[in-house]
């Protein structure tokens, strides 16, 4: 029986499993699949020995970045984002693949609009890297907004009416608002939401968060991360089955 799995901390919550539990049983897949839930990664090592049958892994917040020195190998993409959410078991190594990228522009590709040019990414995590990297595959610039900020990068003080009404497409990278914490939003300024803009979170329980209720009650487009969650996790099944 083969076995896979979610790298993580903090994630019973994970749609992995379940997604590939189900996945497994409709198409009678002799597979398993396991939340590793560890405090530290210097608990992966011991992960990987004691679990000989694993052939493949996903890895969530907070490690998609410093799961990176424990890889045998990093493929370009994940290399370029900065992130790993995939590791594949090949001829005895760790190879390290980012289906996140992937998996956010083939949701978001049939709903961008042309006005759509700049868009605010909120959080500078893996996942954050990752949407950026997709985002300037479709030529859009990206601002990122964060509590401290670095280089480039803008704080959520930052976020005057002209800044929201520039970036017409704002992406929520954080956890902010994620069950059980629905009563939570990202700290922007919605009142200055228009019909023209798309918020997009990556947060996909609860379904309707409050981030993408302020946005849907200015008029603005809205969508969560539930279909870029299939498609990257689809697009990790590929990878391990190479």
């Amino acid at each position: 029986m083969m076995k896979y799995g979610l790298v993580g901390k903090g994630i019973d919550y994970s749609f992995s499993k379940k997604y590939f539990e189900e996945k497994f049983k409709k198409e009678l897949i002799d597979a398993t699949y396991e939340n590793f839930d560890l405090s530290t990664l210097s608990e992966f090592k011991k992960v990987i020995q004691k679990n000989k049958k694993l052939r493949g892994l996903n890895v969530t917040t907070p490690y998609k970045v410093d799961i990176i020195p424990f890889l045998d190998e990093v493929k370009t993409q994940a290399k370029n984002i900065g992130a790993v959410n995939t590791i594949q078991f090949k001829d005895g190594k760790l190879i390290g693949h980012n289906t996140d990228g992937f998996g956010f522009v083939k949701s978001i590709f049939t709903l961008i609009e042309n006005h759509h040019e700049k868009a605010l990414i909120l959080g500078t995590g893996g996942a954050s890297k990752a949407v950026i990297n997709g985002l300037n595959s479709m030529s859009i610039e990206s601002t990122v907004v964060s509590r401290n900020p670095e280089g480039q990068q803008i704080s959520y003080r930052d976020l005057t009416k002209d800044v929201i009404e520039e970036h017409l497409l704002i992406v929520n990278c954080t956890p902010v608002g994620t069950h059980p914490n629905e009563s939570k939003c990202p700290d922007i300024p919605y009142k200055y939401l228009t019909h023209k803009h798309f918020l997009y979170d990556l947060v996909y329980n609860p379904s309707m968060t409050k981030f993408l209720a302020l946005g849907n009650q200015k008029g603005a487009k809205i969508t969560n991360g539930s279909k870029m969650l299939v498609f990257q996790a689809e697009r990790a099944w590929q990878i391990w089955n190479e």
